[in-house]
């Protein structure tokens, strides 16, 4: 078990807990940012993003629980409840947080696509700052490995950096992707391909219950996730061809993205490797 940050009376506070809410709120300030270049509704927005945070919650504890670890709460199931002291599926997280959101745009009678557009940068951000305190650690790193941190006095794969690092360079893309995008929808519906072919990848580096082979509980949810979202990008892509002008972005955004990333894998490699290491 983790060793927790501090306590507030009876709670205990751990490091992953203080990087959600960190990579939260940085999100939604990068969220808010871009609803008024986008002339969006700001508090409605951020209503939305508040009940999708509490969907996401609860989907990623029901996953976490009743996919990964059933066995384990059905004997302690008053455990269930003890969140803070982690055990919350990512996939679950996205489950939940998109069926809370999609209700409360079509109750609202938002464009469900444009919403979901414009929050994509956002919540890749997020995630990535968030899994700086994640304590789930890859397997044994080999010797001749370059890139290792020490768990419990072995050296082990840092599967947090990997994934960290690779939702940096996604938030990079639909960032460029959201000031011009070929179709509504585009920037979400690869935002999903990218996280979940990211989870895909980086699960090669941790050990998980595995179901099909040598596929764990994650792969399997990453390839449904990665064939709902192809199914999607090619049927929008036949529905609205040319709806918006081929994009072409400067270099000087470019250059701007380019500089932000290098400086968030930076500043969150130093951080993850002096606490966590």
């Amino acid at each position: 078990m983790i060793e927790p940050l501090f306590h507030l009376g009876p709670i205990s506070i751990h490091f992953f807990g203080v990087m959600i809410a960190v990579g939260a709120l940085i999100g939604v300030g990068l969220l808010v940012h871009e609803a008024k270049k986008a002339n969006v509704e700001k508090d409605l927005l951020l209503d939305g993003v508040f009940y999708s945070l509490l969907g996401g919650i609860l989907g990623a504890r029901v996953i976490f629980v009743f996919v990964y670890n059933p066995g384990y709460y059905l004997e302690r199931p008053l455990e269930i409840l003890f969140i803070n002291q982690g055990g919350l599926s990512i996939h679950g997280g996205i489950i939940g947080g998109l069926l809370t959101g999609y209700i409360y745009l079509k109750k609202k009678k938002l464009s469900v696509w444009n919403t979901l557009d414009l929050v994509a940068p956002s919540l890749i951000l997020a995630q990535g700052i968030s899994r700086i305190g994640c304590d789930v650690f890859g397997f044994a790193a080999p010797d001749w490995w370059p890139i290792k941190i020490e768990n419990n006095g072995e050296m082990v794969h840092p599967a947090q950096a990997y994934e960290f690092t690779l939702n940096y360079i996604l938030f990079g893309y639909l960032w460029l992707k959201l000031q011009a995008p070929r179709y509504t929808g585009e920037v979400f519906l690869h935002y999903l391909f990218g996280f979940m072919l990211i989870r895909g990848i980086v699960e090669f580096s941790r050990v998980n219950p595995q179901v099909i082979g040598g596929l764990s509980v994650s792969h399997v949810m990453s390839l449904i996730g990665m064939a709902i979202a192809v199914y999607f990008i090619v049927k929008k892509k036949g529905q609205h061809k040319g709806e918006f002008p081929v994009p072409i972005s400067s270099n000087r955004e470019k250059w701007k993205v380019a500089v932000t990333v290098a400086i968030l894998l930076i500043l969150s490699l130093l951080l993850y490797f002096n606490v966590q290491g």
